[in-house]
């Protein structure tokens, strides 16, 4: 039997505001722990929450960018379970009335467009955080740091419409992206900012009804949402296929097994006992505000991809890579202003840029290589002042350096050979030192061309003209 996947996400994003979502303390990453906490985020008795309006404009910008209804009436709940890093031993959140609903997120998957749906987009208060330094005189220990708590959050929940891994992975992209340009989260993964639990069932394929599904969590990256997913999908299928049942639960990714395993039941609804918090009145939100924050609103990742294919003519798949993140859309633009030349722009831009960002682990507002500065190379390169090739080199000095390709180019004598009567000198040097190859060439091995292009290349340093070399070796292989 064929079976096919249903998944859904809950994405939890923290919000970048300087302060908590119901008290003053600062929101800052990284402070030693418990410095950053009050009587409101530790729940201390006697202390009432004051909402942060920040912390709703910043949910509905996001609930416009992703299509949604915003409610003009919506309410807080307690949402009450135990845990250590809980200290009020409820959480506040929206439960029955949430901010936002009804929205939607395009996704690209191997060229084509796909429609997610959006339940609901709601702000709620984030918990503390556990830290398990392991023992002290031998018994097991866990210490709390409350400075994440009273962080805010927006929960972003989907409907079941993704059919595959990819296809989780490419929402949760594109949602990071939508986050990062409308510059409310930062979408740190690695720093818990961005979090990430996956619902996920198999079902006979052509079945409408769902199958039992199983929770995911501790997935810190996206390709270990993926891996989870993909490793999920084949043991519920195992299960499914040796007669057994799928049981409704909780489970853990384990990176380093590359295994899910068992966490607790699944909990429902019900056992968190939702009401209405007494302390917060019911949010009013007025058609005027929602108005003003819709018209702040950038250009969208996928509004400004679209614009990118339309504008510069570059493929599709390019404008994918180079709109995933803000900055780098603006630094593509800038060097095309520059050059003017757009598809080697994305070319160098995608390979080159984004090689060097990822392995020196750092954002393009800190590159050393301005957009300026690439789009003078690679007018450079159009003009045929030097080859493509040294063009690895010139960059490789300007990542270095900084420098502008003007001034490495004429300090390093980098300019591209284009005199005919010099790289016809060196080509006659190259076939009188290899008769056998010219024999073999015009007995018909022509494709030992490209040997005889390397070896002139070799003796120019990379600087003769390529196409030049290639017009000029085979007039004269050929008489």
């Amino acid at each position: 039997m064929e079976y096919e996947p249903v998944i859904g996400l809950e994405v939890h994003a923290q919000l970048n505001t300087s302060t908590k979502i119901f008290c003053s303390c600062s929101t800052e990453f990284g402070a030693p722990p418990n410095t950053h906490i009050c009587p409101v985020c530790t729940g201390q008795p006697g202390v009432l929450p004051v909402l942060n309006k920040k912390v709703v404009e910043y949910a509905i910008k996001m609930g416009l960018a992703t299509h949604c209804t915003i409610a003009r009436v919506s309410r807080f709940a307690r949402k009450n379970y135990f845990y250590p890093d809980l200290p009020k031993g409820y959480q506040i959140s929206q439960y029955e009335l949430p901010l936002a609903e009804h929205g939607f997120v395009e996704i690209l998957v191997d060229g084509d467009t796909k429609r997610i749906g959006l339940t609901r987009i709601h702000m709620e208060e984030d918990a503390g955080k556990l830290v398990h330094p392991g023992s002290f005189t031998d018994t097991p220990y866990s210490l709390v740091d409350y400075n994440r708590s009273g962080v805010p959050l927006i929960e972003i929940v989907s409907e079941p419409d993704m059919r595959s891994p990819r296809e989780a992975g490419a929402y949760l992209r594109t949602l990071r992206a939508i986050l990062r340009y409308l510059e409310i989260s930062d979408g740190n993964m690695e720093e818990g900012s961005f979090r990430c639990d996956a619902n996920i069932s198999v079902r006979p394929r052509g079945s409408e009804k769902f199958g039992t599904r199983t929770e995911l969590k501790n997935m810190n990256s996206f390709r270990n949402v993926e891996k989870a997913l993909e490793y999920e999908i084949e043991r519920q299928i195992a299960v499914l296929e040796s007669g057994e049942t799928v049981v409704q639960e909780t489970r853990l990714w384990d990176a380093a097994a590359g295994v899910t395993r068992t966490m607790r039941g699944k909990e429902e609804a019900d056992d968190y006992r939702y009401f209405p918090d007494p302390d917060l009145l019911p949010l009013v939100v007025e058609e005027s505000w929602v108005e003003d924050v819709r018209k702040s609103l950038p250009e969208l990742p996928s509004e400004k991809r679209d614009r990118l294919v339309s504008q510069y003519g570059i493929p599709l798949y390019d404008a994918e890579v180079i709109t995933a993140e803000k900055a780098v859309a603006d630094y593509f633009e800038a060097c095309v202003a520059v050059c003017d030349a757009p598809k080697q722009a994305s070319n160098w831009v995608m390979v080159e840029v984004l090689r060097e960002l990822k392995e020196s682990k750092r954002e393009i507002t800190d590159f050393p290589v301005t957009a300026r500065h690439l789009g003078e190379m690679i007018l450079m390169i159009e003009k045929g002042t030097i080859s493509g090739k040294i063009a690895k080199t010139v960059f490789a000095e300007m990542v270095a350096t900084g420098d502008p390709p003007e001034k490495i180019v004429r300090e390093k004598n980098l300019i591209q050979v284009t005199d005919q009567e010099a790289i016809e000198a060196v080509i006659d040097e190259v076939l009188s030192e290899n008769p056998e190859q010219v024999d073999r060439y015009r007995g018909g091995k022509t494709k030992l061309l490209g040997f005889f292009v390397g070896q002139v290349m070799k003796k120019t340093k990379g600087k003769a003209n390529p196409q030049m070399v290639n017009k000029i070796l085979k007039e004269k292989l050929d008489k």
